[in-house]
């Protein structure tokens, strides 16, 4: 006989079933009090990927080895072979919740709670008692995660979908882990309407350099989006992850990079200073994005899920200018909006509000939210608009920051916004390669000469025998040779870690952060070979041949130039570095350049020494 005992301390009884399995806790029968003594939780962050705040963090179970079983999978499930997943679950969740008590931003933040989806349970019974647990820990529904996995198969997910909308309407959240590990992840998102989508590691890892990943995770970004569902990276370890991530539109982040899962509490934080530097010295063209929405921003007062039907009524009859309202829970957050057309058949009925204000039978606020697409302030113009222009007759907009509702974007403000940006980067980018200008490039080195913290690489690229090819062939193929470099430049610097720019003529500049110096080295080498080997084709068969040019130098001399390359000079900026001036680094830059020139390799690099 198997005797679970709640985190109560109450008995309950239990037949053991036949087990097929090795584990002790089937086969020596332990008390299940002396199980649970022996297990922990750790706890992993979740941060905002625009300011490193913390926005939550993942509970996670740990010492299963040492109480007996071969892995957390085992432990499942025999708890699941046993009929008591459920009973664990719950005295796990008291467990989590006591030590989620320590932290003293706690009530700021979201628990995250995994759910095996086999303990699913239709009557409702462990919701009510995950609720009691809350209620003595003084925690909000609103702030607890249910994390429901593909990796246990759904055979219906449309009846599971039904279950985990009950835990819903109780107040907790939704989010799908793991997605796109299993095939009835679209299923789930269509029919559980979650509030987070948690991508799995898989499509993550090394996102940088494959561009069939970024493909697949900038659509699973834009459908989420437009569901308004808020969209998670797992497992983001390196600085390339975590700007591919970025760029794409994800909105939270989890992994090595901001922090491994630890069992003690005092070393988790409520913001993670790293990822906010990096975002900060990310946010060139972002920024510009954020003042221009947040100038265009309309700031709709919102209503509060817990508010009465009567008040939502009386919303509407004050303010008959507005058909819609955003909603958001006791954090702050948005959820949605209600519209006044789904309560019309209420309105007009002649005991409609009547029976929606019945406390016993009437309907609450949360049954006519409706999803509404939702941007982070800091995301790029275009795709807001994007995702407003996907959505059919929407309302706009809902804006974030840090996942607190701040405004609303209409359609009128969005094209404004669109209009406004265009004509800054208009001003501030080379006209025939439209690559960022002087200005970007004076604000870039700026920035990462102040972020001393980062290991960061500067090039600046210079034709070499530019003139007597301009001469011999004129300025279209000239502007033609300009081009070819301009594309080579933008591919072999990619804009999530790169900043590729155009100072003007045959100048260029190059400023690389995310990755080694001997890889930037090898990328700037390539780069030189590739421009000079592709160039040679602009020139006609019998120069190529010679290869040279036949012209006069500045005093007039017969001269032969050799064809056409680039040279590279380029700065290293190491980490720990001491803070350097723009002037500083434009000297050491001239003089790179005429090394370069005399290089075989055409490359020649540098360091500032420290004063």
């Amino acid at each position: 006989m198997f005797t679970p005992v709640h985190a109560h301390g109450e008995a309950t009884k239990a037949t053991s079933p036949t087990v097929h399995t090795t584990s002790p806790f089937a086969a020596t029968l332990r008390p299940w009090a002396e199980i649970i003594a022996t297990l922990d939780v750790a706890f992993q962050p979740i941060v905002n990927i625009h300011t490193g705040a913390c926005y939550g963090y993942e509970a996670l179970l740990r010492n299963t080895e040492a109480a007996g079983f071969s892995s957390i999978q085992d432990f499942f499930d025999t708890c699941h072979a046993l009929g008591a997943l459920p009973e664990m679950e719950l005295a796990l969740r008291e467990k989590a919740m006591e030590k989620f008590l320590r932290l003293d931003h706690c009530r700021q933040s979201k628990l995250f709670l995994n759910l095996d989806n086999r303990a699913l349970d239709a009557s409702g019974s462990l919701t009510a008692r995950t609720r009691k647990l809350l209620e003595r820990a003084g925690l909000d529904e609103s702030q607890v995660v249910y994390e429901v996995s593909e990796r246990h198969a759904f055979d219906h997910p449309g009846e599971a979908a039904s279950v985990l909308a009950h835990d819903k309407r109780a107040g907790f959240r939704l989010a799908i882990d793991d997605f796109g590990t299993g095939f009835s992840g679209l299923q789930l998102l269509y029919f559980a309407e979650p509030d987070f989508l948690k991508i799995d590691r898989f499509f993550v890892s090394d996102i940088a350099n494959d561009s069939k990943k970024k493909l697949f995770l900038s659509q699973i970004v834009n459908i989420a989006h437009l569901l308004g569902v808020v969209v998670l990276a797992e497992g983001v370890e390196t600085e390339r992850e975590y700007f591919v991530c970025k760029d794409i539109g994800c909105d939270l982040i989890q992994g090595y990079l901001v922090q491994k899962p630890t069992v003690d509490m005092a070393e988790l934080k409520p913001a993670y200073q790293a990822i906010a530097h990096m975002a900060k010295s990310e946010r060139r063209a972002a920024v510009s994005d954020q003042k221009l929405i947040a100038d265009q921003i309309t700031y709709v007062d919102p209503i509060g899920l817990d508010c009465r039907m009567e008040e939502v009524f009386e919303r509407f009859r004050a303010d008959k200018s507005l058909t819609f309202f955003p909603v958001v829970d006791e954090a702050g957050e948005p959820v949605g909006i209600v519209r006044e057309k789904e309560l019309k058949d209420y309105t007009y009925s002649l005991y409609g509000k009547a029976l929606i204000s019945n406390k016993t039978i009437g309907r609450k606020l949360k049954d006519f939210v409706t999803r509404c697409p939702m941007a982070d302030i800091n995301t790029k113009a275009e795709r807001i608009l994007q995702a407003y222009s996907t959505v059919e007759r929407s309302e706009g907009i809902i804006i974030v920051d840090n996942m607190k509702y701040v405004g609303f974007l209409s359609a009128h403000s969005l094209l404004r916004v669109i209009n406004e940006k265009n004509l800054a980067a208009a001003r501030d980018q080379n006209p025939l390669t439209k690559l960022p200008g002087n200005n970007l490039i004076h604000e870039y080195v700026s920035e990462v000469l102040a972020a001393t913290d980062q290991e960061v690489v500067l090039a600046y690229f210079d034709f070499d025998n530019f003139k007597p090819f301009n001469d011999k062939y004129g300025f279209r193929l000239g502007d033609r040779a300009i081009l070819l470099f301009a594309e080579l430049l933008s591919k072999a610097l990619p804009r999530d870690t790169c900043f590729p720019a155009h100072v003007g003529g045959d100048d260029f500049f190059g400023g690389f952060r995310g990755q080694g110096y001997a890889e930037t080295m090898g990328t700037i080498a390539d780069l030189v070979e590739t421009f000079r080997r592709d160039v040679e084709s602009f020139y006609d068969d019998e120069t190529r041949a010679a290869g040279h040019i036949t012209g006069q130098d500045r005093q007039g001399n017969v001269v032969r130039f050799a064809l056409m390359s680039v040279s590279a000079a380029v700065v290293h900026l190491p980490a720990g570095r001491p803070v350097h001036t723009v002037d500083e680094i434009s000297q050491l830059i001239a003089g790179l350049k005429k090394e370069a020139k005399k290089s075989p390799d055409r490359v020649a690099a540098g360091a500032l020494v420290a004063r």
